[in-house]
């Protein structure tokens, strides 16, 4: 009975933001896309699963109390409406478009040989790693510290209450003589404790290991939407496999499943996903695909409280596609406007999400270089950025690369702010803080590298190419220059 439990709670939202993304689709033809079921997949459990905590808020909300029936039943009625629409709009083409897509998803197109068993045994690889990580998460009982005295603490209490109750820090609950609940962040959004009320009210029960399921779900739907935005950014498949599979195995990534109940694993999917939304809009210009941009964006928020900077992190990347021609002058400029405006307010030691601004500028650096390039957070993630930031420089400006270029600028001008000019540099030498905030960038950093590759690898192609050969077409993918 748990199992089916489980498998009935980790599918509704699965299920819900396939549905509602598949629904805004025109044409069900366009599920048989490169990368269109993974990407289909992969960006529905986010939106399906913010969705749902939506409802869950809205609920509380009118007064009703949490329930099956009462957070099921709409949630399943929406999921049939969507995926009524979408029959309707192409019942005889959909089958043959799903089963294309679903055929590219785990065929190895165009390979032969050693590259043809290469795609094999990373393709089994990663499952074999999900079902081992799946057996982790099922197995291991609630994580200590923050799971427990952030998260989880909200969790069970909504759980026996059946709805949102406020929680404050120590003094004001003693203040309120017992009214508010405390833990150790009361001011952190409830998305991810609702993911875990939501698994034990599907379970009918309390049960601090089961409800950690949305961890794997989040970990599979990363993996699931890199493959499938890559693709769909005109990546080769086995280019996007291999982001896919980097994605998969960051060792810090791991942990964070496998010891699930930190918030900074699903901060990192819905801000990669979000930017990997709005680069597909940037090359489609499709509403559908800004929509969930700004979904993915605003969940960011509702994770974490960072995840209001992280979502202003995309906002260059929009300038640069607004102002194709001006727009990385008016970004540099920002970004010094911005180290300049935190210099000043730093004199007057102002506070922002329990995190103060300095004026001592005495950042552990040579900590924190231990950690992305000599512990083993992150293998040879940074090696491999900085290498190809310099051997693709010429594409890192041009107009297919230049947003993405933008965003992860301003997601490392975040971290080098906050462990630079913020009392957060006194955690550098732990190697916690320092690392939990890097993960949420760590993913979107493999895209950048995968993306700066493909552009490299056509510019070296066409470079080397008979001067007889037709050129290929100026604004062929997102990443040709």
């Amino acid at each position: 009975m748990d199992l089916l439990s489980v498998i009935f709670a980790i599918l509704l939202p699965w299920l819900l933001g396939i549905a509602v993304l598949a629904a805004v689709k025109p044409d069900p033809r366009d599920f048989a896309g490169p990368g269109e079921v993974a990407w289909l997949a992969g960006a529905g459990y986010l939106a399906g699963a913010f969705l749902l905590t939506l409802w869950m808020r809205a609920l509380s909300l009118a007064g009703i109390k949490f329930g099956l029936a009462a957070i099921a039943l709409p949630v399943g009625l929406a999921t049939a409406i969507c995926a009524l629409l979408v029959w309707r709009r192409g019942a005889g083409a959909l089958p043959r478009a799903v089963g294309h897509g679903l055929r590219a998803l785990v065929a190895s197109p165009g390979l032969a040989g050693a590259a043809r068993v290469a795609w094999w045994v990373l393709v089994l690889w990663l499952a074999i790693r999900f079902a081992v990580l799946g057996v982790e998460v099922a197995s291991r009982p609630l994580y200590p510290w923050d799971a427990w005295t952030q998260w989880a603490t909200k969790a069970r209490v909504w759980f026996e209450l059946g709805h949102i109750a406020p929680f404050a820090r120590v003094t004001e609950w003693l203040a309120a003589n017992g009214a508010v609940y405390f833990d150790a962040s009361p001011e952190y959004p409830p998305t991810m404790p609702l993911l875990q009320v939501w698994s034990c009210i599907a379970l009918g029960r309390w049960d601090d290991v089961l409800m950690n399921a949305p961890w794997w779900q989040v970990g599979v739907a990363l993996a699931l939407a890199v493959y499938g935005g890559l693709r769909s950014l005109d990546a080769g498949a086995p280019a996007a496999l291999v982001g896919a599979f980097l994605v998969a195995s960051l060792p810090l990534a791991n942990v964070h499943i496998a010891l699930a109940g930190y918030a900074d694993l699903p901060m990192a999917a819905f801000y990669t996903v979000a930017a990997l939304a709005f680069l597909r809009w940037n090359a489609s210009r499709q509403w559908r695909d800004a929509a969930v941009a700004l979904l993915l964006a605003l969940a960011c928020t509702q994770i974490k409280n960072p995840g209001w900077f992280w979502a202003a992190t995309l906002l260059p990347g929009l300038v640069v596609t607004l102002l194709p021609r001006h727009g990385m002058r008016v970004v540099f400029s920002g970004f010094a406007a911005v180290i300049v405006l935190l210099v000043v307010l730093a004199r007057f030691k102002l506070s922002l999400f329990n995190y103060q601004l300095n004026l001592n500028y005495q950042p552990a650096w040579g900590d924190l270089a231990e950690s992305y390039f000599l512990l083993g957070n992150w293998h040879l993630l940074w090696y491999g950025a900085i290498a190809l930031a310099l051997l693709a420089w010429r594409e890192l400006l041009a107009p297919g690369l230049a947003p993405l270029t933008a965003i992860v600028g301003g997601g490392l001008l975040f971290l080098f702010v906050v462990f630079g000019f913020t009392t957060a540099s006194l955690y550098i030498t732990d190697q916690t803080t320092v690392n939990r905030a890097t993960l949420h960038v760590a993913p979107l950093i493999v895209v950048f590298v995968v993306l700066a590759w493909e552009a490299f690898a056509r510019r070296w192609a066409a470079d080397r190419a008979p001067a007889t050969s037709s050129p290929r077409p100026p604004n062929a993918g997102v990443v040709g220059s």
